[in-house]
C-alpha cells in the first residue's frame, strides 16, 4: 500500500490543498460547512493522486535516470505500469464520482480537467518538448483555486481567477530554482527544463520577472474581492520578501556564483512559505475583516 501512496506524491498534494481551503473561506465570506471542506479535500486528494500517478507511470523512463526520482515505485519495479494505470484510472473515476455526489458537478468537471491537464498536457506533451513546460503545464496546479471556489458557489468567480493567476505566476519561480539545483539530473534525462537550456543569469531574470508579476496580481485581489488590511499586509510583506529572494538569486548569478553558492533551493523553500502565508491571509481576512 505504501508504494501506491508514493505514486500519488503526498507532499505535492499537501501544497495543492493549501490553496483550496482558504479560497473556500473567501467564497463563503466566512467558515464553510465542515462537511463541505472535508468532502472537497477528499475529492481533491483523490484527483491530485490520480494525476500524479499517471505522471509517475509515463515518466518512469526518465525518473530512472535522475537521482532525485530513481527510487520511485514505478522505477524500482515494485508496481507494474499496468497496475499504475489501473490505479490512476480508479482514482480518476472515484474522485470524479465523489465530487458529483458530495460537492457539485462544477467542481467535478474542474477536477477532471486538472487531471487531464497534468497527465496529458504537461506530462505527455510539454515536459519533454519545451523549456516553458512548467509555465503552461503548471496550469493544472492552479486548478485547486477554482475548485475551492466552485465547491462553495457552484461557479467560478473573479477572486478565484485572480488567485488562479497568482499560482500561475508563482509556479515558475517556485519550480525553476529546484530545476537549477537538480540541473544535471534533468540534463541526464534529456528533459529541457529552462536551467538546462539557458544559463543561470537568464533563468534568474525570468524568475525575477515572474515574481514581480505574481506579487502585482496578488494585490489585484484587494479591490476585486474587497480584501482588508490583513490580506494586504500579508501580500506586501511576503511578496516583498519573495522578490528580495529572487533578486538575491539574480545578483549571485551575475557574479558567476556556483550552484552551491547560489543556493536556489533557498528560494524554492521560501516559495512554499510564501504561498502558505498568502493563502492563510486569504482565509483569515474574511473572518476578521479590517476594511481599507
Amino acid at each position: 500500500m505504501g508504494n501506491y501512496v508514493a505514486l500519488t506524491k503526498p507532499r505535492i498534494i499537501e501544497l495543492l490543498l493549501v490553496t483550496t481551503v482558504p479560497v473556500m473561506f473567501l467564497a463563503e465570506r466566512g467558515v464553510p460547512s465542515l462537511w463541505l471542506i472535508v468532502a472537497t479535500l477528499v475529492g481533491g486528494t483523490l484527483s491530485a493522486g490520480a494525476a500524479n500517478t499517471f505522471n509517475c507511470v509515463y515518466d518512469r523512463d526518465i525518473d530512472a535516470l535522475m537521482d532525485r526520482t530513481k527510487n520511485r515505485p514505478m522505477v524500482t519495479g515494485e508496481i507494474s505500469p499496468r497496475a499504475g494505470v489501473v490505479f490512476g484510472l480508479v482514482l480518476t473515476v472515484v474522485s470524479t464520482a465523489w465530487f458529483v455526489a458530495f460537492v457539485n458537478v462544477a467542481s467535478a468537471l474542474l477536477s477532471l480537467a486538472a487531471i487531464v491537464l497534468y497527465a496529458v498536457f504537461y506530462t505527455m506533451i510539454l515536459k519533454r518538448r519545451t523549456p516553458q513546460n512548467i509555465v503552461w503545464g503548471g496550469v493544472a496546479g492552479c486548478m485547486p483555486t477554482l475548485i475551492g471556489w466552485s465547491a462553495v458557489t457552484g461557479t467560478v468567480g473573479w477572486p478565484a481567477v485572480i488567485l488562479f493567476l497568482v499560482i500561475f505566476f508563482w509556479t515558475p519561480p517556485h519550480y525553476w530554482p529546484l530545476s537549477m539545483a537538480f540541473k544535471d539530473d534533468y540534463a541526464n534525462a534529456h528533459v529541457p527544463m529552462l536551467p538546462v537550456e539557458r544559463g543561470a543569469i537568464a533563468v534568474a531574470r525570468q524568475i525575477v520577472a515572474y515574481s514581480w508579476v505574481m506579487v502585482a496580481v496578488s494585490l489585484a485581489l484587494v479591490p476585486v474581492a474587497d480584501m482588508g488590511w490583513i490580506y494586504l499586509i500579508a501580500a506586501l510583506v511576503s511578496g516583498g520578501l519573495f522578490i528580495g529572494e529572487a533578486h538575491r538569486l539574480l545578483h549571485l548569478a551575475k557574479q558567476g556564483a556556483a550552484t552551491k553558492v547560489l543556493k536556489p533551493m533557498r528560494l524554492f523553500h521560501f516559495s512554499i512559505t510564501y504561498v502558505t502565508l498568502l493563502f492563510l491571509a486569504v482565509a483569515i481576512d474574511p473572518l476578521v475583516h479590517l476594511a481599507i
